[in-house]
């Protein structure tokens, strides 16, 4: 690797080390508990001390960082990591911890000073320390080492977040999406087969946009309603088994855990813990059977309205042009909003993925563009057919 490489690592390994320390004390302002404040602020002081450490080997190698400004993205990602539940808020911050460990993986190997090579695996040793402090907090609990059990449940909170990133703001994003790529097919469809007529295309475009939005809501709702109840169901069935047959739930659960790469001795300790709390172990067992967790399945009613009125915002965003202008001007301006706002959609999904909003952006835009070329060639094919 080249010593140039290695700057470009470091300069951002103290970017990334200033973004955590403000952001630690951004919730730490926030933070009621004093104790968890307290850890919060300490952390912070950590990563204040990694950054002064880059900072300062970055000038010995003639490459002065300069000064600390945010990024647009990194100011929204932190937006919605104070106004979003302490569980996500602290898995967006240990996938910031994730992503510092991965560079510091690289920067151990590009490393030519022994100094350096111990500083990197002295901060990344701390980083992991923060992550299993923030995996704590999530837990509610305090801050002892955990047991395997705890370590396993929040190894499955961890899959979730990578699943349904960002709650409700996820859930969002795509509800734009849906809508405006509807929307935009049905309108440039229309105009092309009705040579652009702006009452044919408005008309068909807001019967879409309602159609989109109410398609998506109550999808949204039944879907979750549906997973909530296949829970409950399995709970139960669950429960009855635990209570007619103990012993043989015990050495199932057991089981799982060892093809998990646990020994025999260390599965049975950790399923005699967790019959000591019958509720914990039957949620337990229907994770590890059927993949189910409570956790997982959002609200129907806030899912429904949440697909409901992000699917009917990103929907009216083609048809909105026909309202004030008609024919080819409306069409030409509809083109030109629908297609920057998908790049914005595509590039807010930075807030959760953690992309390069460029790509993201660039990547929606041309999926957008193809679908409003396609059927607007399609307009233009059926036109002669319906006169």
């Amino acid at each position: 690797m080249s010593e140039k490489s290695y700057i470009q690592n470091l300069k951002q390994a103290w970017r990334d080390e200033m973004m955590s320390a403000l952001n630690y004390r951004r919730l730490a302002e926030r933070e009621r508990n004093k104790e968890r404040k307290a850890i919060l602020i300490k952390m912070a002081e950590a990563e204040d001390k990694h950054a002064a450490r880059w900072a300062q080997r970055l000038k010995e190698l003639g490459s002065d960082p300069g000064s600390f400004t945010e990024t647009v993205a990194e100011r929204a990602r932190r937006w919605v990591m104070l106004r979003s539940s302490p569980e996500v808020a602290v898995q967006m911050l240990e996938a910031n911890e994730a992503g510092a460990d991965s560079l510091y993986e690289t920067m151990v190997k590009q490393a030519e000073s022994k100094a350096d090579k111990k500083a990197i695996l002295e901060f990344q040793k701390e980083e992991k320390s923060h992550s299993l402090m923030l995996e704590d907090m999530v837990e509610g609990g305090g801050y002892a080492p955990q047991h395997p059990q705890r370590k396993l449940n929040l190894i499955f909170r961890r899959e979730k977040w990578h699943v349904r990133a960002g709650g409700w703001i996820g859930q969002a994003i795509y509800g734009v999406n849906d809508g405006l790529g509807a929307a935009f097919g049905v309108v440039s469809g229309v105009a092309g087969a009705t040579n652009t007529n702006s009452n044919f295309v408005m008309l068909s475009g807001i019967a879409a946009a309602i159609a989109s939005a109410l398609s998506m809501g109550s999808g949204a709702y039944l879907a979750t309603k549906s997973e909530r109840e296949i829970y409950e169901a399995e709970l139960q069935r669950e429960k009855k088994e635990i209570e007619e047959n103990p012993e043989e739930e015990k050495e199932e659960l057991e089981l799982f855990y060892q093809l998990k790469g646990f020994s025999a001795k260390e599965s049975k300790k950790m399923v005699a813990r967790l019959a000591k709390d019958p509720e914990h172990m039957l949620k337990t067992l229907a994770h590890e059977e059927l993949g189910l967790s409570e956790q997982s399945f959002p609200k129907p009613f806030s899912a429904a309205a949440s697909a409901t009125m992000s699917t009917a915002l990103g929907a009216m965003v083609p048809v909105l042009p026909f309202i004030f202008w008609s024919g080819m001007t409306a069409l030409s301006i509809s083109f030109i909003v629908s297609t920057l706002a998908h790049f914005l959609v595509g590039a807010s999904k930075v807030v959760v993925t953690g992309r390069s909003w460029l790509k993201s952006g660039t990547e929606m835009t041309l999926v957008g563009l193809g679908e409003a070329v396609v059927t607007y060639m399609i307009g233009l094919w059926i036109a002669p057919l319906i006169g």
